[in-house]
């Protein structure tokens, strides 16, 4: 079994796991949508990843009439959407940390956010 990033499948095997042209998937590439690996030799190497983006780029071109330009943005959002569900999920572990830090440890974490507050203050009146 292969690794979901793993590059493993040449450009005809997924065009015709996914019932499409082979220039299709250029097309893809040309426009930025995917990113297949290549080899040393320059043939393209895809991953289940790149597939299930194939797809979903298919999805939203067929079943919803959403031309390139959107499909791409949506996929932007997307990746932005992931980042930032990231980002919200480490700063949920940081604040459960922070409950279950002791008194004095918090308080040497607010003077540091003060001490960082009064440096911006000072910055800012300087730039003035």
């Amino acid at each position: 079994m292969h690794n979901y990033d793993e590059p493993v499948y040449l450009i005809s095997v997924v065009s015709k796991m996914l019932n499409i042209h082979p220039q299709t998937l250029r097309q893809y590439e040309r426009e930025g949508l995917i990113t297949p690996s290549r080899t040393e030799g320059r043939m393209r190497l895809y991953s289940q990843r790149d597939i299930d983006k194939v797809r979903m780029i298919l999805r939203l071109t067929r079943d919803l009439g959403v031309n390139l330009a959107g499909v791409d943005i949506i996929l932007r959002l997307k990746e932005k959407i992931a980042k930032l569900e990231s980002e919200i999920e480490t700063l949920n572990i940081e604040v459960m940390q922070y409950k279950y830090m002791e008194v004095g440890e918090r308080k040497q974490l607010q003077n540091k956010q003060n001490i960082y507050d009064i440096d911006i203050e000072l910055e800012v009146e300087e730039k003035r």
